[in-house]
């Protein structure tokens, strides 16, 4: 009988915390077992798949794949590791790829340190496979809590651990790490931020600073700094960096870390945790921004309104604010020239799209509209200053309401997603260990493991959108005082301006105005304290 002819593909892995273990666990020795073991059993040698500084936790690594697609082809027929940890330390997709995808494929399967080789599976070795498979995750999630305990444990004490400064400062050599203000990049992140609370949107400011050159925080540091960042970097600013920039409390001087999170150490899909749960520690650094920008920076986020620019780059101050009474859409800007005067005007955009089928026409004046808003701005601010201690109450009474209503609904459905998804986790060990009690068949178990594992990522979407919206719902409420403060200063303002729109409204609602003169429609302005002022507009002749 012929014997077969064995193709190994030798595979390496080490992760991070494996580097820590010194020679015992480098690629250089984990290649001087698996070459001397594969020469002395006479496998010829196809390839080496290393991969370098990445967790067993996932299979989503570069070249274990490459590994698993060249012995589904019948590249290789044989895989050598150095011992089962480093094929993988999740015990359920370990235990999938050595009992059931190899078989079917015909690969023989060998972890030289743990004496596993499929070829015998009759052995004392393979029945207890599953249990070193189990205590490899189980190294795996304790490894895991240890290293976030101790960067917890430092961020707590201020000491900054991130892999450099955000834009705009640099490392210091001090044991604390702690940033230092970068005065040429720090220009850039004001000048950003100064932009942004004058309502340009991050695509207009990313525009402005490709067109004059200035490099991207990547490429910026990598020119400085000598620091490469992880992919090939063009040097062009995005709309993504600018909102980064914007967004990182790390400018106001406070140093805010833990703010992103894994899901697992399983799953390894990044999220961004609720503001409530970073870890922040107060005046470590110098600021880049001052409060207020910061703060006024924060209602532009928060606004409903982006705003789209014409053809000749003018944005209407309600551009993005105005919505259609009756269907909901928002209002189109349209302009009419008029031997070479501009006149702008607003109507329902479902209406110019679509037609009078869908919804009749809102039709309303640029000109009319900005003096229906700015008469009302100016009014309340008016009344504001006859009365400020009553208005302030009744502002706190109602946002106060609303945000606690709003909260208590999101998280009591985040409890419920988050209790079903750790039971799905459990559901899915359960299956796996009845497989391999012989309690329950493969296609069964497979079948099952897939439907949980299914469920489960929908469910890590859905708490995604529930803890942004808990996180956007505590913010989106502005207080009374910070809304009182702001109308007050346009009290006698000549116009109305994008800014004021940002810093007071939320939308505007403009009802249906037939073309039947002396007809009147309704105008809703919903304030960012949620606070409505109806008004009548008449059509003009």
């Amino acid at each position: 009988m012929k014997q077969k002819k064995y193709i190994a593909g030798l595979y390496f892995r080490l992760s991070q915390e494996d580097e820590r273990q010194g020679e015992s666990a480098s690629i250089e020795h984990q290649r001087t077992i698996l070459r001397k073991y594969a020469e002395e059993h006479g496998f010829e040698i196809h390839d080496e798949y290393i991969d370098d500084g990445i967790s067993g936790t996932t299979f989503q690594r570069p070249e274990v794949q490459r590994l698993l697609d060249d012995a589904k082809t019948g590249v290789i027929n044989t895989i050598i590791v150095k011992d089962l940890s480093r094929f993988g330390r999740n015990y359920i997709e370990v235990g999938q790829y050595i009992d059931y995808v190899f078989p079917a494929f015909g690969i023989r399967f060998i972890a030289i340190q743990d004496n596993v080789d499929t070829e015998n599976r009759d052995s004392g070795t393979m029945e207890m496979m599953p249990i070193m498979n189990v205590f490899n995750e189980w190294h795996a999630a304790n490894t895991s809590k240890k290293i976030r305990a101790i960067l917890k444990s430092n961020a707590m004490a201020g000491k900054y651990h991130a892999r450099k400064a955000p834009y705009g400062y640099v490392k210091s050599d001090t044991e604390m790490k702690t940033p230092i203000v970068d005065e040429e990049a720090a220009v850039v992140v004001k000048r950003i931020f100064e932009m942004r609370a004058s309502g340009l949107s991050p695509h207009k400011i990313s525009d402005i600073l490709n067109a004059e050159g200035i490099l991207n925080p990547s490429r910026y540091s990598m020119e400085k700094f000598g620091i490469v960042g992880r992919k090939e970097n063009v040097g062009l600013w995005s709309f993504c960096a600018v909102n980064s920039i914007l967004n990182n409390p790390t400018y106001l001087g406070h140093m805010a870390q833990q703010r992103w999170s894994s899901v697992s150490y399983k799953n390894h899909k990044r999220y961004k945790k609720d503001e409530s749960d970073w870890i922040i520690v107060r005046d470590t650094h110098e600021a880049i921004v001052s409060q207020e920008i910061w703060d006024k920076v924060r209602e532009i986020e928060k606004s409903v309104a982006q705003g789209r620019k014409t053809k000749r780059g003018y944005t209407h101050p309600l551009s993005g604010f105005l919505y259609c009474a009756d269907c909901g859409g928002k209002m189109k800007m349209n302009y009419i020239n008029r031997n070479g005067k501009i006149d702008f005007n607003f109507n329902c955009g479902n209406h110019v799209r679509l037609g009078k089928s869908y919804c009749f026409s809102h039709f309303i004046q640029a000109k009319d509209i900005e003096e229906i808003v700015l008469d009302d701005i100016r009014e309340m601010a008016q009344r504001i200053v006859l009365d400020e201690k009553t208005i302030r109450e009744e502002f706190i009474r109602h946002n106060t309401e609303l945000a606690d209503k709003a909260e208590k609904a999101a998280k009591k459905e985040l409890q419920v997603k988050r209790k079903r998804a750790e039971e799905l986790s459990r559901l899915m060990q359960l299956a796996y260990e009845d497989r391999l009690k012989g309690k329950m068949p493969e296609d069964i178990c497979i079948t099952f493991i897939q439907k949980y594992s299914d469920e489960q990522k929908r469910l890590e979407g859905e708490i995604e959108k529930l803890e942004t919206k808990i996180t956007e719902t505590a913010n989106t409420i502005q207080s009374a005082d910070e809304f009182i403060r702001n109308i007050k200063k346009y009290l006698e303002a000549p116009e109305l301006t994008r800014e004021m729109c940002y810093e007071l409204l939320d939308r505007v609602v403009v009802g249906g105005l037939p073309k039947i003169t002396g007809k009147e429609c309704e105008i809703d302005i919903v304030y960012k304290v949620d606070i409505v002022s109806v008004l009548r507009y008449r059509l003009k002749k």
